[in-house]
């Protein structure tokens, strides 16, 4: 089996090679291949067989085949003939223009096959030998250089790129999630260098991977530098990459070494985290051994088991192994094909499912370890002994056979191989007996082994076995090794995971970070490592510290929460899972390790007196984690060159006087530093002091140049008086500003300030500044201080300024402030005038929690005006100030706090009284809101009431009313009454007075309700007084409702004074005063109502709404003098407000327009009407609320019409034909319909109603006889209305006399129109409706 590789250069208009697929290394491909070309071969060389070169398509295919140097000998075994097989097959490829490409294919057969490469329109490879042939074929698709979308779109739905790039300065950590199935990710670390000055030459760098093993470039790693730029490139992030990676630079001017920490958490919800570090044990020709190391499980379920999966090289298909769970974290995968390469990947479960599989393993050929050793090794190394052995000679017995390896199920043995010099093949068998039962059986009947190492499976667990090995040749078999001891296999007990972990003790470590030391387990039992986890003290959030599993047992924990307090916990893992977890260790505070303060600094001389010199110096720069708390100084008389103590006890504070000192010597001192961890560095030496008092009129040097404040342009400098003042007394100071590293020093301000403090404005954002003082008296100016550390003149992010307000709920004026940074150790500093606020008798409190601090005036008053400034200790100069100058503000303020102290409860109603049954008394009130809590006092006359059962208090918090109840008022109430409401703090009082007239009047009525009371309870009484009902009929009742009735209870009803039954309908008859009486034994009680009046007058008004709101549309009616306007409505009485208008002038009832109505209807009676009672006629009904009206229309001129040709009186003889003919008329033109006695004719062969030219209407009866004898009516009629006429038609026998009827006249009746809404009918020749017509 050989590597078969095609190289394709410079493909016309072909650009970058993009595929679908993973592709392995080129060197694992040629070294798999070399191995296998060996199988069968003890020495080769390569050439080149063939070359071709295509001059268009610049074609290059070469590949190397295998020459053999000696012939094959002794292969004689039948099962190494085999024809040609492709193990790994071409594949196709999409390619960009002008790009190169490569092939590979791996063949194998014996004897060695020729293998022929073609390009046609597919690149195909064919392999043969004298037992077969075998092909092969790829396409290769080329693609230009414009992407194609759809192609993009196929590749990045699976592929998404995390990139993540760091400074690495320092030791950093880095989380970054694992890869998944789905998910192509790259992890990248950068360093990049500003320049190398030390070197001339590009430096040399080196990446160290965990665990401090140097990085080489491969499928998983890809390392570039140049460009000052060093970058290392993860591929396919898995949690076998986690660890300490460390980036070293070798220049001429020294080694540079930079580290990170990288994490990868790789779990998915609640589903395990993916196993780590496969690794391939004992690969043989039929099997393989995979280990592993399991995954943490600090927030998921307990591991159950492990599936392993195997993916054959060339091939992207993974099958399980197992089809059970494998509980260790070692499997044997058996069933694998000699000759074959496989790769090797981990699945965890737990009872919520499969995590993450773990990245897959290297790949491994299952071939016979001999196979391996001889193909690793140099080829004139081999030795013949072709002349020392005869042939025909079986080999001799192996010995030593031991168990290397064992398992539940499995044994890995071992033995010494016999001395061999044949040249043919040997191999082994191998036996085993169950110790107390059976035979010795051969466990290996198909595959032959070559190597003295092998495993035997399917043990039973528990049992006791023995094994032989024997060895064997084309010439035979040797005799059987000594049986293995019983003993040596103790595979069937395993002894389980390891114990918990000892003692876990935390220490600090830096800001974000802690180190972790354990005591190992006492049962390590194969120990892999461990797994640290981390909590927040008093929460259950554990989480891993470390996804690879550690092996030593101490352990740095980064990305901790600075300040935070963490507890740790520690579980050990082997093959067999994880142990329990240790014990937790002790609460810990995350901060940086103490160390020793940095040494003092600027060390400056404020006055001497010619024996002493008062000495200041700066703080150190780095205080070590601990509070600088001492300071201890060192003096050295230069012309002696001793440096000497000057202070045991420490000193406390930065200004010191030091004294013993000799006029006219020359000084130098020197300041310790300390904390609570010790002493630390002396500072540099001070500049030569001479011992001489100050005499200079001019002030002496102000100490201690601070700045506060930062913004972008602007900052406040602080500093302390001189402590020489000169000859006379300092009056004021001046500000000297200088850019960093400039001498150039320029006065801030040209007059000077009389405090200790200067806000200095219009400087430049970004530019470091240093500031000087000076101070001024009557004699000059003296000498500047020593110059403050350089600022820059940019605000911190986030700055915030105080703000001032009122509190909402107290009341108190306040100074709030938040600050941008904060320290564990950070504390509030409140100054006045710059001058730290110590005195807090007056009313004024600071409040702090957390990053925000506020200043509270509890009584504020002028005195407070000033400038208010804070300043946060331990940060990078928070701070801020306000200034509260102007009286009018602190007024307003003073304002809006008394209201906020003395607030109001707002009142809906004010105090107000009702009178209850039995006469008693009740006063409420009902406020906005109020709370339960609410407290309140009731007062009469200034005299406080108790909550008693005569006077009985109480409250509703959910509607906000306050009530007392007082059971007797009396004459003696008379007077005034108050309440008092108390709410927190807000109050309200509200009174009312009953003097006079008023409380007479509420006296009257509670009296009144006590008889009532009295009454009700004693006799027969009316429960509710008499009372008018109007119901929806507009019919008028009297109701009342009585109780503690008897049945000798006599009920009687008066009209004034009388007794009556009261009628209906009700009319202007029935005003009056109406009485009811109840009455028996035990008493009468009477109601009475007055219907009269107003009382009539409601009544009239609800009967005009139900009558207007009932009222139909006006119809006319044809009466013996003339016609009738009607309008039907529920109830009509006389004395309801109803008015008759035509053409909107009111029309006054007269002897010709009689207007009347009955309950049923309102009517207008219009006598002998003429052509002026044509026109709009209009019915008004008129209630208090709405004006109610009706119209018709009487002014058309189309409706329909008889205008002549019908009898009034027809007399005719039996089995006669009669024909009732008229005229008719009618614009549209009207419809005709004929009825007998008031009763529609229906139409048969007897009856014929015709219709000739719209105007010629007949009736046409057939052989009448007497039972058509009666009234016919014919009605003519159209949406304009029309007209009806009735005939008289008397039949008699033959030979009858002929009867005598007189007609009577009848008029024609007026029909109204048939869509009143729209059309109207029209009154004409209204005179002739009295006649009648031939």
């Amino acid at each position: 089996m050989f590597l078969f590789q095609v190289l394709f250069l410079g493909l016309p208009n072909m650009a970058a090679v993009v595929t679908r697929h993973k592709h392995f290394g080129q060197e694992y491909l040629s070294t798999e291949s070399k191995y296998v070309v060996r199988e069968y071969s003890r020495t080769y060389i390569f050439s080149t067989d063939f070359l071709m070169i295509q001059q268009h398509n610049y074609l290059f295919v070469s590949f190397h085949q295998v020459e053999k140097k000696m012939p094959e000998k002794y292969i004689r075994e039948e099962s190494m003939i085999r024809g040609p097989k492709f193990v790994v097959r071409l594949r196709s490829h999409t390619v960009y223009e002008n790009s190169a490409i490569k092939l590979f294919c791996t063949v194998e057969g014996y004897p060695t096959p020729q293998v022929k490469c073609r390009v046609l329109i597919e690149v195909v490879d064919t392999s043969s030998n004298s037992h077969g042939q075998a092909s092969s074929q790829a396409s290769i698709i080329v693609k230009s250089k414009t992407f194609s979308p759809v192609f993009w779109n196929l590749i990045m739905h699976r592929t998404k790129w995390l990139f993540m790039s760091i400074c690495m300065t320092h030791f950093t950590p880095i989380s970054f999630p694992e890869s998944s199935d789905y998910t192509f990710q790259i992890c990248s670390l950068f360093y990049k260098r500003n320049s190398f000055i030390c070197s001339p030459l590009i430096p040399h760098v080196v990446f160290l991977g965990p665990p401090e093993h140097l990085l080489k470039e491969s499928r998983w790693v890809k390392i570039e530098s140049g460009g000052g730029v060093a970058k290392l490139t993860l591929t396919q992030l898995a949690k076998d990459d986690e660890g300490l990676y460390t980036l070293r630079m070798v220049t001429k001017g020294g080694d540079a070494v930079h580290r990170a920490y990288v994490f990868v958490d790789g779990k998915l919800f609640q589903a395990p985290g993916a196993p780590m570090d496969i690794k391939i044990h004992d690969a043989n020709r039929d099997y393989v051994i995979v280990s592993w190391k399991p995954p943490n499980t600090t927030t998921e379920g307990p591991i159950v088991g492990y599936f392993v999966d195997r993916c054959e090289v060339g091939t992207e298909n993974w099958v399980q192994c197992n089809d059970s769970p494998a509980k260790s974290c070692k499997y044997p995968v058996q069933g694998l094909f000699e000759g074959h390469s496989y790769y090797f990947r981990v699945r965890a479960i737990n009872s919520r499912g499969i995590g993450r599989p773990s990245r897959m393993s290297e790949p491994i050929a299952s071939l016979d370890p001999t196979e391996f050793e001889r193909l690793h090794g140099e080829l004139d190394i081999v030795t013949y002994y072709d002349d020392l052995e005869a042939e025909g000679k079986a080999p001799g017995t192996p010995s030593k056979v031991c168990a290397s390896e064992t398992d539940r199920t499995y044994v890995v043995l071992s033995w010494v191989p016999p001395v061999y010099h044949n040249k043919a093949p040997m191999w082994y068998y191998i036996e085993k007996l169950q110790v107390g039962a059976g035979s010795w059986q051969r466990v290996n009947t198909k595959v032959p082994i070559r190597s003295p190492r092998y495993a035997v499976f399917d043990l039973l667990e528990g049992k006791d076995y023995q094994f032989r090995v024997l060895s064997a040749n084309m010439y035979g078999v040797s005799e059987p090794s000594e049986p293995s001891i019983c003993s040596d296999f103790d595979f069937c007990v395993h002894s389980g995971v390891p114990s918990a972990p000892g003692q876990v003790i935390a220490t600090r470590e830096t800001d974000t970070s802690v180190l972790i030391q354990w005591a190992p387990p006492k049962d390590p039992n194969n120990l892999i490592g461990y797994y640290i986890d981390s909590c927040v003290k008093g929460s259950k959030d554990w989480t891993s510290a470390n996804h690879k599993p550690h092996k030593q047992t101490r352990f740095v924990v980064h990305g901790l929460t600075t300040g935070e307090t963490y507890v740790f916990r520690v579980q050990a893992i082997n093959e067999l899972g994880l142990s329990d977890e240790s014990q937790e260790s002790a609460p810990l505070s995350v901060r940086a390790a103490l160390k020793l303060p940095s040494s003092p600094y600027d060390i400056s001389l404020l006055y001497c007196d010619g024996e002493s010199m008062v000495l200041n110096w700066k703080l150190p720069i780095h205080s070590g984690g601990a509070e600088v708390t001492d300071y201890y100084i060192d003096k050295c008389n230069v012309a002696k060159k001793t440096w000497k103590e000057v202070n045991i006890p420490p000193i406390k504070e930065r200004l010191n006087k030091t004294g013993g000192l000799t006029a006219g010597s020359v000084y130098q001192f020197r300041v310790y530093g300390a904390n609570l961890i010790g002493l630390g560095d002396a500072s540099t030496p001070s500049a030569p002091f001479r011992c001489e008092a100050w005499t200079m009129p001019e002030p002496g040097p102000t100490y201690d140049v601070t700045f506060t404040e930062v913004r972008d342009d602007s900052v406040v400098v602080e500093w302390k008086a001189s402590v020489y003042s000169g000859a006379s007394a300092i009056t004021g100071y001046f500000v000297e500003k200088s850019k960093k590293g400039s001498n150039t020093w320029s006065k801030v301000s040209e007059s000077s300030v009389n405090h200790c403090y200067l806000k200095v404005k219009g400087l430049e954002t970004g530019e470091s500044y240093v500031f000087r003082v000076q101070a001024e008296n009557a004699q000059g100016i003296g000498v500047a201080s020593t110059p403050s550390d350089p600022v820059c003149i940019k605000a911190l992010p986030g700055t915030q300024e105080i703000k001032c307000g009122v509190d909402e709920e107290s009341g108190d004026i306040y100074l709030s402030f938040e600050s941008c940074q904060m320290m564990e150790k950070s504390k509030f500093a409140w100054k006045k005038s710059y001058q730290e606020i110590t005195d807090f008798s007056k009313g004024i409190v600071v409040k702090t929690s957390g990053s925000h601090s506020t200043l509270l005036f509890k009584n504020p008053d002028k005195e407070d005006l000033g400038t208010y400034s804070v300043s946060v200790t331990h940060t990078d100069g928070a701070s801020a100030s306000y200034k509260i100058l102007a009286e009018g503000e602190l007024e307003k303020m003073l304002a809006l706090s008394y209201d906020i102290r003395n607030p109001i409860i707002p009142l809906k109603t004010e105090l107000a009284y009702k009178i209850l049954e039995r006469g008693r008394m009740r006063f409420w009130l009902q406020a906005e809101g109020i709370s339960s809590a609410v407290t309140y006092k009731f007062f009469a006359n200034n005299k406080e009431l108790v909550n008693c059962e005569q006077t009985k208090m109480s409250h509703d918090a959910a509607t906000g009313i306050i009530e007392m109840v007082m059971d007797h008022f009396t004459d003696d109430s008379e007077g005034t009454f108050t309440v008092q409401i108390q709410d927190g703090r807000a109050k309200a009082q509200s009174s009312l007075v009953l003097i006079g007239d008023a409380f007479k009047a509420a006296l009257a009525e509670a009296e009144y309700q006590r008889r009532e009371y009295i009454r009700v309870k004693e006799g027969p009484h009316f429960m509710e007084f008499l009372s008018t009902q109007i119901g929806d009929n507009a019919s008028v009742t009297l109701v009342c409702k009585v109780a503690n009735l008897k049945k000798d209870s006599v009920f009687q009803w008066y009209k004034d004074d009388v007794e009556v039954i009261p009628e209906v309908p009700f009319s202007k008859k029935d005003v009056g005063l109406y009485k009811a009486t109840i009455t028996d034994d035990r008493g009468q009680d009477v109601s009475q109502i007055d219907v009269s009046g107003k009382a009539f007058d409601d009544i009239i008004n609800e009967l005009s709404h139900i009558s207007g709101s009932s009222a139909s549309e006006l119809s006319i009616q044809c009466t013996a003098e003339g016609i009738m306007l009607q309008c039907h409505m529920k109830y009509y009485t006389e004395e309801m407000k109803i008015h008759w208008k035509q053409k909107d002038s009111k029309i006054s009832a007269s002897e010709r327009m009689r207007i009347g109505g009955n309950p049923a209807m309102a009517t207008l009676e219009i006598v002998e009407t003429t052509d002026k009672d044509k026109g709009m006629y209009t019915i008004e009904i008129v209630d208090p609320e709405k004006t109610h009206s009706r119209t018709l229309d009487l002014s058309g001129e189309h409706r329909g019409k008889v205008v002549g040709g019908l009898p009034d009186v027809v007399t005719i003889m039996e089995k006669k034909t009669l024909s009732l003919t008229c005229t008719v008329c009618g614009d549209p033109k009207p419809l005709v319909s004929w009825s007998k006695n008031d009763q529609e004719l229906e139409l048969s062969d007897q009856y014929v109603i015709a219709m000739d030219s719209g105007k010629f209407a007949s009736l046409t009866i057939k052989g009448v006889s007497l039972e058509d004898s009666g009234k016919y009516t014919m009605t003519v009629l159209n949406k304009y209305g029309g007209e009806s006429v009735d005939i008289i038609v008397s039949v008699y026998k033959h030979g009858d006399k002929i009867p005598d009827i007189k007609p009577t006249p009848s008029p024609k009746r007026i029909m109204p129109p048939t869509h009143q809404c729209h059309c109207f009918t029209a009154i004409q020749n209204l005179s002739s409706t009295a006649s009648w017509d031939s």
